[in-house]
């Protein structure tokens, strides 16, 4: 999974722990900090626990620990460094007074609650078609080869120009002995 797929994951992993004000901001490059900054408000201390512990434990699963955590003794918010993304977990009254929000502002909002979209498989090659599709049997056409044109040379012509004279004098003898 790349950075953005895994802090997408960390955010739908709060929503389902009921975070609220659930905000994703890619940094694109525009600070030396991380690539994104997600930001979420827990209700309680023990819902800041519940949500830290399942992002948490979800990325170990996957493999992908905290470089770094911050505020592990504090009832207001928390923060967990996993290189790529910074995830803050605050109460409500913490992030109006860090206003987080305004100062990452410069970055663009990612919607984490889409998934990255599936490739859709190739279409099938008429040959390959062909390999699993069984072979109907049809009726064999007969094809015949057709003989090519032959070209009239000039001996030619000149035997079919004398040939049609003979003809026509045999007509005009024919009509005149009736």
């Amino acid at each position: 999974m790349d950075t953005k797929e895994l802090v997408c994951l960390a955010a739908r992993l709060a929503d389902d722990k009921k975070a609220e004000n659930i905000k994703l901001i890619d940094l694109g490059g525009l600070s030396s900090l991380c690539d994104y900054i997600l930001i979420v408000t827990a209700t309680s201390k023990p819902h800041l626990e519940a949500v830290e512990e399942e992002i948490s434990k979800k990325l170990k699963e996957l493999g992908i620990y905290k470089t770094n955590r911050d505020g592990a003794d504090s009832v207001q918010w928390r923060v967990s460094d996993y290189g790529g993304f910074l995830v803050h977990i605050m109460t409500q009254d913490a992030r109006e007074f860090y206003a987080l929000d305004k100062i990452f502002s410069f970055g663009k909002e990612v919607d984490y609650t889409l998934k990255k979209p599936t490739k859709k498989p190739a279409k099938k090659t008429a040959q390959k078609a062909a390999k699993k599709a069984p072979a109907k049997k049809t009726a064999a056409k007969k094809v015949t080869a057709k003989k090519p044109a032959v070209k009239k040379t000039a001996a030619k012509k000149t035997t079919a120009k004398k040939t049609a004279a003979k003809k026509t004098a045999k007509k005009s003898t024919s009509v005149k002995k009736k």
